[in-house]
């Protein structure tokens, strides 16, 4: 009998095995504990100390150069839908004529809606 593993929550990788009481994903090296439920994300704020939450619509407050590339995100872009993540940089979303791109919560403003 084959018991289903959950996926990792850090990547979702369905590769997941069990090393005694740990659970480990090969494809991160994130390690976690089968009964460990989610765990709280520290709060995420913008440039002025909005708490942001997923799915918010925030602008740019800083022409940002595209690291590999000469476009560049100006001041005022307005980027609907992030997505909260881990990491330096803790917003996922998709720039518009730009596409999928981190940023960092401290060059982005929340727009009051």
């Amino acid at each position: 009998m084959t018991q289903s593993l959950p996926p990792c929550p850090e990547c979702s990788s369905t590769y997941a095995y069990q090393v005694d009481a740990l659970l480990v994903c090969p494809e991160c090296g994130h390690e976690w504990s089968r009964d460990a439920g989610p765990q709280p994300a520290d709060e995420v704020r913008d440039s002025v100390g909005n708490v942001l939450k997923d799915g918010d619509t925030v602008t740019v407050i800083k022409d940002l150069k595209v690291k590999g590339s000469s476009s560049v995100v100006k001041v005022g872009t307005k980027v609907r839908g992030i997505r909260l993540v881990e990491g330096d940089h803790d917003i996922d979303c998709r720039i518009p004529g730009i596409g999928q791109m981190g940023l960092k919560s401290q060059f982005v403003k929340k727009v009051s809606e």
